[in-house]
């Protein structure tokens, strides 16, 4: 997986632009007859920047729908067409607003303007590939500009879009085309449910089967099984729980590749825990629509950004925070005659 795309190398062919409103909030769809004018060096230079640079450690995807055939997706249908056809761009970046239009009906989606661009010479996983770009530009910044005459100065001021600040994009690669191309998206307003439209209802995407994202969805069965289901079959302290994320980060930390019985007798070890965790991970996948196999390599990019989200932090009250990084014995835990409970931890040194 890449860590970000070279943008100096990066040629930018086309672009449409168009102004996508809320139809709930009556504001209306304004589509453009042409292509932009891009002659201008510096506009592209400026344009490849804004378009790309936020697409750091990207995630790559694929296209789905409903019934898993992503052939039917109308966002994979109108790059296909743009990609086989280079004089339809435009009218297909038409439709992509259209579709982007329609979908937009949640009071709280924000108008913006769509920008559609054609790129070559992205590459991708050591491979140089076509892409398709669409993006949308949310919200608008002020910006002061200072003009000198005559020993005077004159300060003015405009809004407009800051470049260095993407809202939502995606790029299409023109690659794996038999299993709904290659996807990569940026959300900056993806915390709310109704900005779920662009991933989910727009885009209509899932994960890739590659090594980085079996690495990242295993992790998150993992943790998911142990910070939600487990304590509700067996009882385990938090401590107890601490120890198996330390123990399942410590697997994807040591080994270059992934098996998932080798990964339940080093995490989980007793046969009552494993057999609950397999009925989990089996929930986990169906509910979640995951291809998965039991064995891949493992993607040091995805453990070092999975990694982040383990806790190893044992709160107790308000009085103490104990960072449990290692041997799961040197801790224990206990009830005084006046009822208090108490951690005892043994160390070797103090730093």
């Amino acid at each position: 997986m890449a860590e970000k795309f070279e943008i100096e190398t990066i040629r930018l062919e086309k672009v449409s632009v168009h102004q996508v409103g809320n139809q709930t909030n009556n504001e209306d769809l304004v589509v453009s007859k042409d292509l932009l004018d891009i002659t201008d060096d510096k506009l592209k230079e400026l344009l490849v920047r804004f378009f790309v640079s936020s697409f750091n450690s990207p995630e790559f995807y694929n296209f789905s729908f409903s019934n898993n055939d992503f052939k039917l997706n109308p966002i994979y249908n109108y790059a296909f067409q743009a990609f086989e056809h280079g004089s339809s761009f435009h009218i297909n970046s038409v439709n992509v607003a259209k579709h982007l239009y329609n979908l937009a009906t949640h009071p709280q989606i924000k108008s913006g303007d769509l920008f559609v661009a054609y790129f070559a010479n992205i590459q991708v996983e050591d491979e140089d590939v076509e892409a398709i770009g669409i993006f949308k530009s949310e919200n608008k910044y002020d910006f002061l500009n200072i003009n000198a005459a005559n020993d005077q100065f004159d300060v003015t001021y405009n809004d407009g879009i800051n470049i260095d600040k993407l809202d939502k994009g995606c790029l299409i690669f023109n690659t794996q085309a038999d299993q709904g191309y290659k996807v990569c998206i940026v959300d900056k307003g993806n915390k709310g449910s109704e900005a779920q439209y662009w991933k989910d209802s727009f885009l209509q995407l899932k994960p890739c089967s590659n090594n980085y994202n079996h690495t990242k969805e295993f992790m998150n069965i993992a943790k998911n099984f142990v910070t939600k289901q487990l304590n509700e079959e067996f009882e385990v302290s938090k401590a107890d729980q601490i120890d198996y994320l330390n123990r399942s980060v410590d697997y994807f930390k040591t080994n270059d590749t992934f098996d998932k019985q080798e990964f339940e007798k080093q995490v989980f070890a007793d046969e009552n825990v494993i057999e609950s965790f397999r009925t989990f991970d089996e929930a986990y996948r169906k509910s979640n629509e995951l291809d998965m196999m039991d064995s891949f390599d493992i993607s040091t990019q995805a453990v070092k950004k999975q990694a982040k989200v383990f806790k190893s932090v044992l709160k107790l009250d308000k009085n103490f925070h104990v960072y449990i990084h290692g041997d799961r014995n040197l801790i224990e835990q206990g009830v005084d005659p006046d009822g208090r409970k108490f951690y005892k931890l043994y160390f070797k040194e103090e730093e």
